[in-house]
């Protein structure tokens, strides 16, 4: 059997994930650990009080394993990039605390923590196109606006799906992710729904699907990232920034 030439080899190891794609990947893990505890809670059976306790440590050394790529980076240090590790580091505290509490409590504890990753990606997305624009990823062409704002929402955590009546439909916030748009992000492969991962819409209703990014959808987000308007953060610590004396100056003049 003749074994294929060392150069080709090469090509089929996919590149290992950017700092940015593995907060992504942090925050989507926390969502699946907030959705487990949320159907916990409102199951008759009886728990163990370490029922969630491993996926806890689990979540406090992953995200110590994101901070560590973070740093990893050697971006020249500012006060934004020094909040996001800071927030990471909140979030790896509060994760390995919640691995001793009773799940309700637990729950409270990385109830946040999705949408505080999502927003440590952006920023670390921001400062390293910033910083080394020549190497930034290149902006996912095939993307709308309104599809970059779902893969956003999905990311934070905020979307599921569901049917009724034999008709589908998705639940989020705002801005609102529409079925039609969920539909084009699957056929593009780059959201997948998990079924019956996340609670019920109503007491005593059916468990919904968890819409999630796929790999290649991580990817996807990652590259316009740093590219979409800024929103409130949901971050441990964060404080909004007064605005720049032009720019108070201009919404003054409006």
């Amino acid at each position: 059997m003749t074994e294929p030439p060392a150069e080709a080899l090469l090509f089929d190891v996919p590149p290992p994930p950017t700092p940015v794609e593995r907060l992504l990947h942090l925050a989507d893990q926390y969502t699946q650990h907030n959705d487990a505890l949320d159907l916990l809670l409102r199951t008759t059976a009886p728990s163990g009080p370490d029922t969630h306790a491993e996926s806890a440590l689990r979540l406090a050394a992953d995200t110590q394993s994101a901070i560590k790529a973070v740093q990893g980076e050697r971006l020249y240090e500012s006060v934004e990039l020094a909040e996001t590790v800071m927030r990471l580091q909140q979030l790896a505290f509060l994760a390995a605390a919640s691995g001793d509490l009773h799940a309700r409590t637990a729950r409270g504890l990385t109830a946040l923590a999705p949408e505080a990753a999502v927003s440590c990606a952006v920023t670390l997305a921001a400062e390293t196109r910033r910083r080394r624009w020549a190497s930034a990823p290149v902006a996912d062409q095939r993307l709308t606006a309104v599809q970059c704002d779902a893969l956003t929402e999905i990311a934070r955590g905020h979307v599921v799906a569901g049917s009724s009546l034999d008709r589908e439909f998705t639940r989020s916030r705002e801005p609102k992710v529409l079925m039609s748009t969920l539909r084009a992000l699957e056929a593009k492969g780059l959201v997948e729904r998990t079924a019956n991962s996340a609670h019920a819409a109503y007491v005593g209703g059916p468990p919904q699907d968890r819409v999630r990014l796929t790999a290649a959808g991580i990817t996807s987000l990652a590259s316009v990232l740093e590219l979409l308007p800024a929103r409130p953060s949901a971050a441990p610590g964060t404080t909004p920034r007064p605005l720049p004396a032009t720019a108070q100056a201009t919404a003054r003049s409006r």
